[in-house]
């Protein structure tokens, strides 16, 4: 039986850090595989999808009274401006998720005070306007998302140039 002992314990250590090591990892897959789902418009880009239906859910239960606009971005060339314009007496968030499913950065329309703003997403060491609205991530890649609420799904179609003044785009010449 003493046999036995040393190969099971060992056995058991490397099932736990196995299991330790697919935990980790799960949020880093998910994510990868939301920026391909949402990235059909290109990466560093600003995609305004149409509303959810049961044949086209490219996440995980989305609300069929919100309009979604996503940017899959990579920080790996600089970093990115999100500039986002509130559509008057409508609900909208901003919402950035890093590539580990964290979400570091929220701001709604009120926080907003119904204002267009500019939030600048950089890795740390990245060169950044002065007087920009940083967020700062230690990741490379991850989803920033826009919602708005509609009243009715028809409204849809009306509100797609309001929508389309909201971008995502890398930051050039930084000072």
């Amino acid at each position: 039986m003493r046999r036995w002992l040393g190969p099971l314990v060992l056995g058991l250590m490397v099932a736990a850090a196995t299991g330790y090591a697919v935990i980790l990892a799960i949020p880093y897959g998910l994510m990868n595989i939301a920026i391909d789902r949402l990235g059909q418009g290109g990466v560093n880009q600003m995609s305004h999808g149409n509303l959810a239906a049961p044949e086209r859910q490219p996440v995980v239960r989305p609300s069929p009274d919100l309009a979604y606009s996503s940017c899959p971005y990579d920080l790996s060339a600089g970093p990115i401006a999100i500039d986002v314009a509130p559509v008057a007496g409508r609900y909208s968030s901003l919402s950035i998720f890093d590539a580990a499913t964290d979400v570091i950065f929220v701001r709604n329309d009120v926080e907003a005070r119904g204002k267009p703003y500019r939030i600048i997403v950089a890795r740390e060491g990245q060169a950044v306007s002065a007087g920009a609205e940083i967020v700062r991530t230690n990741h490379d890649r991850g989803i920033a998302l826009i919602r708005l609420l509609l009243k009715d799904p028809s409204e849809i179609g009306a509100l797609g140039a309001a929508r389309r003044q909201s971008s995502c785009t890398p930051v050039t010449n930084p000072k």
